[in-house]
């Protein structure tokens, strides 16, 4: 085939990606507390002007490397500071994912199967989630990704130390420093790992003495040295706080988010159905052609096993971390389908039967848990939760309606179809759930009442998202939570208040201050503070309490408040 025309098969794959990732974009409100934390690193880079140290409200916070800020920050001087800013990147991340899965997978199943691995990643559910989510993982994995696609295209070279051998092992060299540089030494460990373990198994770990070792070294540190040598310059500490704690002493700890081995097992089944269904399939296909083949499987296997287990070792886990072993489970997806479209009318309806029964008990477990006990999500989330149990369900007999006509190829359509208006409707849910865990309201009711010169202060915890969208440093009473490694410095001081009676004499002094409490708190700061506070705003579980006696309560936040004579805390 022509480069030319697949060149342009790619780029009506990235062009797809997008649609699908960058439509409403912007509307839902910043989650907490990852992208209220990462969308205002970004907007304090880009109003500071100072791109080598990243601070948290206004405090240095070095828990990861810089890129994706810096990413953000070209985002926010071109689209200004808004949600749809903060999240381009992400988008634009997995959008290239897609392509770079499609690229591999035209080299190792044909074009067929190319558009089919795209398609069963771009609508995986964890990655359509995260693609549209202002976090790091998403430009993690596409590097990581990015770079063993590259490998995979140098070992398969006449010799590594050949011109294009050596020069796609520079390109994975840049995508490991690239990586590197926004989440740290894991993309360098772990895309290292995979691309030694591959070369073992196919008895090619010899290969290894005539990498261009030498130059590609070079190059990964004149993409991530600079960076390092400065802020470790301006910032005493740096390198024992970012190699040491945040990677050595987070993965061996046994307390943070506490996980079991197993957490894992879900996330992926969860979050790459319908599409893992097809997996096994693909396996078999692969492991029963030519050599080629399966020195293809043992390259997938290892790259989603090792990074599988990897992650699953520490407690410390969170679901996007497995984000960079979604691929080869995509391309295995995509040549079980490939193959599924060749089986006879028999064998096409058995299969899609099964996957239809296994789908529909799914959607109606999953309509039956809502049913039951959604009454703790509230009304809008059982709804959506519903509509898209209904959805799975209409999609998969429509399918097997198809299937059983023997039109195999559109019942696959028809599936790739019904996932995208599934996962229009997981995107209005998540807008739907934004009393769970967002403070936009919140904080443009506080904004009301901040005036220069106010102190904007949360009592006991930390809204990682006002500062964003208030432009006001948060002052945390009584807490320091992830921002106390750092909050000695003197130019931090402002963003404490050290404990009850520092905030009481604040309170009373007669300046102004907006304080975000909790509900569970509130009791206890109606009683103790004086001037009485006055609230003005709520949102969720929190509340906006002013000093100002003059200010119009809202009647809403008011009526739902707990009084003082409720048990103080």
């Amino acid at each position: 085939m022509k480069p030319s025309r697949r060149i342009l098969r790619l780029c009506l794959i990235t062009a797809a990606a997008l649609l699908l990732y960058l439509p409403g974009l912007g509307r839902p409100a910043l989650w907490e507390p990852d992208e209220g934390r990462y969308a205002e690193i970004a907007r304090e880079m880009y109003a500071s002007g100072d791109y080598v140290t990243p601070r948290d409200d206004y405090v240095r916070y070095f828990e990861k490397p810089p890129l994706m800020y810096w990413a953000e920050t070209a985002s926010i001087a071109v689209f200004g500071a808004n949600e749809f800013a903060v999240r381009m990147p992400a988008a634009l991340c997995s959008a290239g994912q897609v392509t770079v899965v499609a690229a591999l997978a035209d080299v190792m199943l044909g074009p067929a199967g190319a558009l089919l691995a795209a398609v069963a990643l771009a609508l995986s559910p964890l990655f359509f989630g995260f693609a549209r989510f202002a976090t790091l993982d998403p430009g993690l994995s596409f590097f990581m990704v990015a770079a063993l696609a590259a490998f995979y295209a140098a070992a398969h070279r006449e010799d590594f130390g050949s011109g294009a051998g050596r020069r796609w092992f520079w390109v994975a060299a840049a995508m490991l420093a690239m990586g590197t540089l926004t989440k740290g030494p894991v993309a360098l460990l772990l895309a290292g790992a995979v691309a030694l373990a591959w070369l073992i198994s196919e008895g090619r770990a010899r290969e290894a003495l005539r990498m261009p070792w030498v130059s590609s070294i070079a190059l990964f540190c004149a993409i991530t040295v600079p960076w390092f040598v400065m802020v470790a310059e301006r910032n005493p500490g740096f390198l024992r706080f970012f190699f040491i704690h945040e990677h050595v002493d987070r993965y061996l700890d046994s307390t943070e988010h506490g996980w079991g081995p197993w957490f894992f097992v879900p996330i992926v089944l969860a979050g790459t159905w319908p599409w893992f269904f097809f997996v096994p399939l693909g396996v078999r296909e692969m492991s029963r052609s030519d050599e080629r083949s399966r020195s293809d499987l043992r390259f997938l296997l290892i790259w989603f096993g090792l990074i599988f287990v990897f992650f699953s070792i520490p407690r410390s886990k969170l679901g996007e971390y497995i984000l960079p072993a979604i691929p080869p489970l995509a391309i295995l997806a995509g040549l079980g389908i490939k193959t599924a479209l060749g089986f006879d009318a028999a064998r096409i309806r058995r299969m899609f039967g099964w996957f239809a029964a296994i789908n529909l008990a799914l959607a109606s477990g999953a309509a039956a848990a809502l049913l039951v006990a959604g009454h703790r999500l509230g009304p809008a989330l059982v709804r959506d939760g519903l509509m898209i149990a209904a959805t799975v369900a209409l999609t998969v007999v429509i399918c097997l309606a198809i299937a059983w006509d023997r039109h195999a190829r559109t019942a696959v359509l028809a599936l790739a179809l019904g996932m995208v208006v599934t996962m229009g409707l997981a995107s209005r849910a998540r807008e739907d759930a934004a009393a769970l865990s967002t403070y936009r309201n919140l904080a443009h009711q506080a904004a009301r009442h901040l005036k220069p010169g106010c102190v904007l202060a949360s009592y006991r915890h930390f809204v990682q998202s006002l500062p964003f969208y208030t432009h006001y440093r948060e002052a945390l009473v009584s807490f320091r939570g992830e921002l106390a490694p750092f909050s000695r410095s003197p130019d931090a001081t402002a963003s404490f208040i050290p404990n009850d009676n520092d905030l009481k004499r604040r309170w009373a002094s007669g300046a102004c201050m907006v304080l975000i409490a909790n509900r569970r708190d509130l009791p206890y700061l109606l009683r103790e503070l004086a001037p009485t506070p006055t609230v003005v705003g709520c949102e969720g579980k929190k509340f906006a309490l002013v000093n100002d006696s003059a200010s119009t309560p809202d009647p809403d936040c008011q009526a739902h408040a707990p009084g003082p004579s409720s048990p103080a805390r």
